[in-house]
């Protein structure tokens, strides 16, 4: 099982930047497989839709950093590590911005990049960059298809409905051949099906310490049964869709908990690759590496 952790980007963990590097470089050490950062612009203060099925929005969102130059942090400070965007809500961005972006950290990291994409749920931060919500599934697939034509062609050209990036020379491509692999969350019909029909890999969530996320393989294993079934009817080969857990703790999570989503995980799942989201259960850097190394510890000797 490989295991990773998310960059001190949200909530407490934000408030130290100058920290990004040092966590980066000592979770390396310590012996994580990968680093992540979310994609949080707003916490609005009268949210039309609440985060995670509820009414509000999490303090933890109150502050935030920006996930392209943790990124960029941790690909510089690190030499083994994946780096992986859990997730960035691609409609906000023209696929021609987000191509360069996403090129420019898989060259930095000599080929470490993860880009995992979704469409986000907050309405307030689709009115804060001018995209209609209404748009976002549309948007998502075209810039898909833009990022293929940008990393496959050269020149490079695309012209959708939403999107359009005019014939370019694009000499610099991402040191992954033919391109990084694309992940995709999202558990709406739409979203699973996209994931099947045209994703590398699927970003399932479980949440310990929820009553409502609790983890049993059940929470990870039916809706994977469900997406590779869906895959199969597009004519895809199921077994070639990876899967990295997102272990999303709440803050009365314990770290029995955590461990226990990581490792019920390898044991009674497909995955074998997760992540422990830090933003509601680490106080500063040093609480988190401290998190990062029990985990560690304490999922080998399980």
């Amino acid at each position: 099982m490989r295991i990773g952790f998310t960059l001190p980007q949200l909530g407490a963990l934000a408030h130290y930047p100058r920290e990004v590097a040092r966590f980066a470089r000592q979770a390396e050490q310590l012996g994580a497989d990968s680093l992540w950062v979310g994609d949080r612009l707003l916490a609005p203060v009268n949210p039309t839709v609440g985060y995670g099925g509820s009414d509000a929005i999490p303090r933890s969102f109150h502050a935030r950093l920006d996930p392209f130059v943790l990124l960029s942090i941790a690909a510089v400070s690190t030499e083994r590590v994946q780096i992986g965007t859990n997730v960035l809500n691609a409609p906000w961005y023209p696929p021609a911005v987000l191509a360069r972006s996403l090129t420019s950290i898989d060259l930095v990291s000599g080929g470490r990049l993860v880009p995992g994409l979704g469409v986000g749920w907050s309405p307030e931060e689709y009115l804060a960059v001018g995209v209609p919500m209404a748009q976002r599934g549309a948007r998502l697939d075209e810039c898909l298809d833009a990022l293929e034509a940008y990393w496959s062609d050269n020149p490079a050209e695309y012209h959708g409905t939403h999107w359009t990036v005019p014939a370019t020379y694009t000499d610099l491509k991402p040191v992954q051949h033919p391109r990084p692999p694309i992940y995709l969350g999202g558990y709406s019909p739409a979203a699973m099906r996209r994931a099947a029909r045209r994703a590398d890999g699927w970003l399932p969530v479980v949440r310990p310490g929820s009553k409502a996320w609790e983890f049993s393989p059940a929470a990870i294993n039916d809706p994977v049964d469900r997406l590779r079934n869906m895959a199969a009817e597009q004519g895809r080969d199921p077994s070639q869709l990876d899967l990295i857990l997102r272990v999303y703790p709440t803050a009365e999570c314990t770290l029995d908990q955590v461990v226990d989503a990581v490792t019920g995980a390898e044991q009674h799942t497909p995955v074998e690759h997760a992540f422990v989201d830090l933003m509601e259960i680490a106080e500063d850097v040093d609480h988190a590496l401290e998190i990062v190394n029990q985990v560690l510890e304490r999922s080998r000797d399980t």
